[in-house]
């Protein structure tokens, strides 16, 4: 591994789709529940290996909106498996400088569920590290509507001027506008699509679709992603000899 390469460029935020808990479990002859619970444990995986890469920004799709859809006993494993990791996880996270924030319809988050996960946000806010973003009950589509229906609200209400709404004042309307867009999207599993996640964020993002399930999705794995990114030329429409004088 090019370690120098990594660290030439290194990405200012990383999203990363975790996917795969399932079928690492089918695959290892296991329930589905133990998949995520093994999936808790590269989360931890994830966000150490970030912070010490010198990632700032980390965002991982955790439960969609879509994945209310899913059978009532594996959510309620999932929401379980949420307060464990806040109780674990809690003290560690603030030892290490690492902030939480949550994206999402967190107000449909069971009530102890929700009650833990903002508590964890709000233990964690003084943290200068790495900020690590919770995506819960999160569409990007929901988002872009709730975007949409802002602007909309102040427009109505005679504040803003149509002719005022651009690209930046969308962004402003989004869920955490103060923050960078991906450089970097990973998703696990070998699926090569985007499932509804920072539809608006990422248009100029890399994206890379790891092989492995998420619960396998270790240090090196996530450092052999920052070794593709760092090889890649990022253009924005311009020409490489643009970029690259």
């Amino acid at each position: 591994m090019a370690e120098q390469n990594i660290h030439k460029s290194i990405p200012r935020h990383v999203a990363i789709i975790m996917d795969g808990n399932g079928r690492w479990a089918k695959a290892q002859g296991l329930k589905r529940f133990v998949g995520h619970r093994y999936g808790v444990e590269a989360v931890r995986t994830a966000i150490t290996t970030a912070a010490e890469a010198g990632v700032q920004y980390l965002t991982l799709y955790a439960f969609s909106t879509e994945n209310w859809s899913r059978p009532q006993s594996e959510i309620d494993v999932l929401m379980g498996l949420m307060i464990d990791a806040v109780q674990k996880e809690e003290a560690s996270l603030i030892k290490n400088n690492v902030k939480i924030r949550l994206i999402g319809q967190v107000e449909k988050l069971p009530p102890k569920t929700r009650e833990k996960i903002l508590q964890l946000q709000t233990s964690t806010a003084h943290c200068t590290g790495i900020t690590v973003f919770l995506a819960l009950s999160y569409s990007s589509r929901l988002e872009i509507t709730d975007a949409v229906r802002k602007i909309a609200a102040q427009v109505k209400a005679g504040t803003l001027e149509l002719e005022a709404i651009n690209e930046t004042l969308v962004e402003q309307s989004l869920y955490a506008p103060d923050i960078p867009n991906p450089d970097l999207l990973i998703r696990t599993s070998g699926e090569q699509r985007i499932s509804n996640f920072l539809l608006w964020q990422i248009a100029y993002s890399e994206l890379y679709f790891a092989s492995c399930n998420w619960p396998d999705f270790n240090k090196k794995e996530f450092l052999k992603a920052l070794e593709t990114y760092a090889q890649r030329e990022r253009r924005y429409g311009k020409t490489s000899e643009q970029v690259t004088p």
